[in-house]
């Protein structure tokens, strides 16, 4: 089977296309056969050694796969020819991958495994858990959502409005700024060209916002704060701006706000039937057509290494997926 290899950990986060065995299951595992794997910036930054998890040398990327059993070994419920996704630790940019069957989730025969890994992997689970669990979103409250026409940026930009939310959302150039309009966005700012702060309170008639969704970190993680309405809460996401911000506590002080974090991997380790639960809430926002996934980047398994460049680029919009065909 075709599958990607990372054999050394470079600045330029390099892997190789190699023909490797499918992998046989043991006891309680599932082998796939991809239907869409996904991409997240996670995935270029492991490839750098730049990532908390740090798997040995060699590995295969990926950790979000959605497709059909072929295999299945002792132990196991399902049934060869059940479609599922599954969050993995590795494994994902290949023809065929290895799953635990703890891990399996049965997915519907109408969604598409490009829309299962976007709806059921990082990007709107963490978006979920961030605003209803950590921030505990209200209807009427503001949110502004930076980074809004990416992966996670844009599920959190469909989340809060269909919790009833104001959105307001930032994004780094005009193609990206329309995306976040499109979305539903009542303003959305191109903060590589406008002072965004000043917007943000402009628009709030200088009381700030509720709820501010940061996966960018770095100076807009620091900016962020001056945009904090009273009892306001800032989620921290990540850091795709590539630098840890440093927070004015005094800020948080003076709003009588909090600063949290968000960290989906480990609530996933951690309470796994809480995992479950907001995938079943997902899926029915979904068939009610609350939200629908962005997905206009969808390559082929044997581009992967374009898209994960395109990713780290940043020159993407939306969630960016593998895909067999």
């Amino acid at each position: 089977m075709k599958a990607w290899v990372v054999e050394r950990i470079t600045e330029a986060g390099e892997m190789r296309l190699a023909d490797l065995p499918v992998p046989e299951p043991g006891p309680g595992q599932y082998v796939v056969q991809m239907e869409a794997a996904g991409l997240n910036f996670l995935d270029a930054l492991m490839l750098r050694g730049a990532y908390q998890v740090k798997p040995a040398l060699p590995f295969v990327p990926g950790v979000e796969i959605a497709g059909a059993i072929i295999a299945a070994g002792p132990d196991t419920e399902l049934k060869p020819g059940e479609r599922v996704f599954a969050a993995i630790p590795q494994g994902g940019f290949a023809a065929c991958a290895l799953i635990g069957a703890d891990a399996a989730f049965p997915i519907p025969e109408d969604l598409p495994g490009p829309e299962a890994i976007a709806l059921l992997g990082v990007n709107y689970p963490t978006s979920w858990y961030a605003l209803n669990t950590r921030a505990q979103l209200r209807a009427g409250e503001t949110v502004l959502v930076h980074a809004g026409a990416g992966g996670v940026g844009s599920a959190a930009v469909q989340l809060a409005l269909a919790a009833g939310a104001r959105v307001i959302a930032t994004a780094g150039g005009a193609e990206k700024v329309a995306a976040c309009r499109a979305l539903g966005a009542e303003l959305a700012i191109d903060y590589t060209a406008e002072d965004w702060v000043r917007r943000v309170r402009e628009h709030t008639d200088g009381l700030g916002v509720d709820v501010i969704f940061d996966p960018v970190g770095d100076a807009v993680g620091e900016g962020s704060l001056r945009c904090l309405a009273w009892m306001g809460r800032y989620l921290v996401i990540g850091f795709a701006g590539g630098r840890i911000p440093g927070l004015a506590a005094n800020r948080l002080l003076l709003r009588n706000a909090a600063a949290l974090g968000v960290f989906w991997n480990e609530v996933r380790e951690r309470d796994p039937e809480m995992v479950q639960d907001v995938q079943y809430e997902l899926l029915a926002l979904y068939r009610r057509r609350a939200v629908e996934p962005l997905i206009p980047g969808r390559y082929r398994l044997e581009e992967a290494d374009r898209a994960v460049q395109a990713l780290a680029g940043r020159g993407t919009i939306g969630k960016v997926v593998l895909v067999a065909e």
